[in-house]
């Protein structure tokens, strides 16, 4: 199976793609996970992106918040597809970071996901590995069910804890 390569700009943003990794994890996805900054270590961002495929990467995902040129550095150097993770950060609370990476050029694009969601580009990252991979996509198939059995189960405790609000709609 391929691997998804999880990178993120700084040190200080590994809390905030933690639940990409555990996403991962669940999934019995392998990945890598690197910090690289845009800025501060540019040659190594470039190599780094250059070499994924040969390491098996098939996904990319990138996280950085402020300025956030990571996601698109990557992409500028990998065919692969990358998926962008804008991070909370500074006085903008991260929407510097959603508009510095959704904003590519044409013919470098990043699937960008919203501010703080690694969960879900975990989430998308496995969704694009499990093209061709039917095993992987009843796992995607099953994780969504048991959302839908938590909504529900919520909505019953909810209508059971207010049962004398709750409307009869017979």
């Amino acid at each position: 199976m391929l691997k998804v390569a999880v990178v993120m700009g700084s040190g200080s943003d590994a809390a905030k793609m933690e639940p990409a990794m555990e996403i991962l994890e669940r999934f019995g996805v392998p990945f890598e996970v690197r910090v690289i900054s845009a800025h501060r270590t540019p040659d190594e961002a470039r190599e780094y992106a250059r070499a994924a495929r040969e390491r098996g990467v098939g996904v990319m995902i990138a996280g950085a918040g402020l300025a956030a040129h990571l996601a698109g550095a990557i992409a500028a150097n990998t065919t692969l597809p990358v998926i962008g993770v804008p991070l909370q950060a500074g006085p903008l609370a991260g929407v510097d970071a959603l508009c510095s990476t959704v904003m590519m050029p044409t013919g470098y694009p990043v699937a960008t996901v919203a501010i703080g969601g690694s969960a879900n580009a975990a989430l998308l990252a496995i969704q694009i590995l499990s093209l061709g991979q039917p095993d992987l996509e009843e796992r995607v198939r099953n994780y969504r069910a048991e959302l839908a059995r938590k909504a529900a189960e919520a909505d019953r405790e909810l209508q059971s804890a207010y049962a004398e609000h709750t409307q009869d709609e017979s």
